[in-house]
């Protein structure tokens, strides 16, 4: 039976995007190619609407003078930082005043360095695909890839702030999908400059992890995040963390009170990944469209949904666990039927799944439903960021912030 969400996709539109793959897959272009005009020819995802049913109550955070619209809300106005529940913004964005480089702050120092696959006892060799997988007609929840073998190097970004005391042990958190050499991305070193000195956030250093390639069942970045297990944190445990300590001279705190991680879409799915299988190393976490749906490959029977099974049963079946978590979706974001027709692939449904699981089990969540936004929203990130960075850190002592 389908979901609400999918029976937005017409019959029509579902020809299409088979029409086009047949196409597609006679003519002489090449795979790769191929798949990006399936994808430029895909209907584009609906427009949600933040009172559908399956929806949490949301909480819109201000309202224009004078609008009749319930659903328009200030730009500018984030939920505030010291509230759970789940909130509403948008649908016009602001970038925060923090993205901005302030006369008179201290700014951090951000490096990089590079890791080869061929040094892992994690990820080597790594994997990729030429051609997106089939179902498998004994279980229609995964895929059949042929997948090869690559080698491929990863960048590690390091942002290390200007009031690191060395020999102390700091805070710091963990992002996905970081930068390529030589392009660091600076808006987070930015605003963690300034909401360092404003005394919001503890002075933490950050580590901005690449991705080893490709995307989704069958390449690496899938197989790295979209894995429902304690791997990819403890590869960083092992592999990543201590060359950070050793290349800048700076110790990482063990404290998982002190160890925040954040990604978007699938980085954002192993962020809560990584705080789930190993709660003793890190309880902060902060995504921006979660892909809590199933597209974690190979198949594994522990977690046949892959992450929707965070709010189909983890959540649900298991104890409260201690994971503070800042989240993040847009009204537009993806709905992707795909082939497998499995009702788990709807990134809006999967994260207002994942809100309601999470109130009913108590935990401290804020959930950010964001109008007129599309997936990992840039300028729903530009306006959200700093606010979300004080709300997962709220609780860990700041030394010089006001009582």
């Amino acid at each position: 039976m389908l979901s609400p969400a999918l029976k937005t996709i017409t019959a029509l539109e579902i020809a299409l995007i088979i029409g086009c793959a047949t196409a597609l897959a006679q003519s002489n272009l090449g795979p790769v190619a191929a798949q990006s005009q399936i994808r430029a020819q895909r209907p584009p995802p609906p427009t949600r609407l933040p009172d559908a049913p399956g929806t949490p109550k949301l909480t819109p955070v201000g309202v224009k003078p004078g609008e009749a619209n319930i659903w328009r809300g200030v730009p500018g106005m984030n939920p505030p930082v010291d509230a759970d529940g789940d909130f509403l913004i948008g649908p016009d964005y602001m970038p925060a005043p923090e993205l901005t480089v302030k006369e008179g702050v201290p700014q951090g120092e951000v490096q990089q360095f590079v890791m080869d696959s061929k040094d892992s006892k994690f990820y080597n060799p790594g994997i990729a695909r030429e051609v997106f997988g089939t179902v498998d007609p004994n279980n229609p929840k995964t895929l059949i890839v042929e997948t090869h073998p690559i080698d491929y190097k990863r960048t590690i970004t390091v942002y290390v702030p200007a009031q690191y005391v060395p020999g102390t042990a700091a805070p710091f958190i963990v992002t996905h999908d970081g930068p390529a050499l030589g392009k660091p991305d600076l808006s987070l070193p930015h605003v963690l400059d300034n909401l360092i000195a404003q005394h919001r956030v503890p002075p933490m250093i950050a580590i901005m992890i690449a991705h080893g390639g490709g995307d989704a069942q069958g390449h690496e970045r899938g197989r790295e995040y979209d894995t429902m297990s304690g791997k990819f944190a403890e590869f960083i445990e092992a592999e990543v963390l201590p060359l950070v300590e050793k290349n800048y001279g700076v110790t990482l705190t063990k404290d998982p009170e002190g160890r925040a991680t954040m990604g978007g879409s699938s980085g954002g799915s192993c962020a809560l990944i990584m705080a789930w299988y190993h709660p003793e190393l890190y309880r902060r976490v902060i995504t921006y469209s979660g892909t809590y749906v199933n597209q974690q490959w190979p198949f594994n029977p522990e977690t046949p949904g892959g992450a929707w099974d965070f709010h189909a049963k983890l959540i649900p079946q298991s104890e409260r666990k201690p994971i503070r978590l800042w989240m993040e979706i847009g009204d537009r974001d993806l709905l992707n039927p795909n082939v497998m027709r499995d009702d788990m692939h709807d990134w809006v449904e999967a994260n207002n799944r994942m809100a309601a699981a999470l109130k009913a089990k108590g935990y401290h969540y804020q959930y950010v439903f964001a109008v007129n936004a599309g997936h990992t929203d840039g300028k729903v990130r530009a306006q959200t960021l700093p606010q979300a960075l004080e709300w997962v850190w709220q609780g860990y002592p700041i030394k010089g912030a006001a009582k």
